[in-house]
């Protein structure tokens, strides 16, 4: 019999396994194979964090403040229509909005914030008035919203500008929440600190971009979303 056959042990009953002259206990096979499947398991539910952050530019998830939702609220209490925000995160923006009368949107990479936004939207009752979408910020088209709320980081904004003075219709308001535009000139503000949120007119961005006065960046310079 080769070494390399296996032989049941017919010392005491314990269950263990010979190969090739080592003892092999299944308590350890059981313990490997939990600890790879908790491995697995983890890399799971961590790669959609941490695969954004690899990008040259991304949104990181940082929970709005109750007087960040309360600042942009305020500065759209006399709008209507649609309101999309970019980089919904755990959606407390689009809800909010809804509960307001708006019909809200959430572009998010992440896919277990999307999901868990549109149960959070479910359990409080704006699951009807509200979306979350999986999406690049690139990719998508902001022709249908009139109001736009963006929680970016300041890497982002002046490629951001051009991508929306481009898109947006000339009656959109755009809301800045943390970092203002570096180039747009707000036409109000609210708030303080961290706290503050600068509200900017489509139709004064988009003047400014067909006068020259905005920064001339190309959309070819925009963050490749693979990278």
């Amino acid at each position: 019999m080769s070494q390399q056959e296996l032989v049941v042990d017919s010392g005491p009953s314990n269950g263990a396994v010979r190969e090739g002259g080592r003892r092999r206990s299944p308590l350890g096979l059981v313990v490997t194979g939990v600890v790879g499947g908790s491995l697995v398991a983890l890399y799971a539910v961590a790669a959609p964090f941490v695969a954004p952050a690899l990008r040259k530019v991304c949104l990181p998830f940082v929970p709005a403040t109750t007087a960040q939702v309360e600042n942009v609220l305020r500065v759209l209490r006399t709008r209507s229509g649609t309101l999309v925000d970019i980089g919904s995160g755990d959606g407390r923006i689009v809800i909010a909005a809804a509960k307001c009368g708006f019909q809200a949107s959430g572009l998010e990479l992440n896919p277990w914030l999307v999901w868990y936004s549109r149960y959070k939207a479910w359990r409080e009752g704006v699951h009807r008035s509200t979306s979350f979408h999986i999406s690049d910020l690139w990719k998508a088209s902001f022709a249908q919203y009139s109001n736009v709320v963006i929680f970016g980081v300041p890497q982002m904004m002046d490629q951001l500008e051009l991508k929306l003075a481009n898109e947006l219709p000339s009656s959109a308001k755009v809301v800045a929440c943390r970092f203002p535009f570096p180039t747009w000139v707000p036409e109000s503000t609210e708030g303080e600190g961290i706290d503050t949120v600068w509200v900017y007119d489509a139709k004064t961005f988009q003047s400014d971009l067909h006068t020259g006065k905005t920064r001339n960046t190309s959309l070819e310079d925009e963050p490749d979303p693979h990278t």
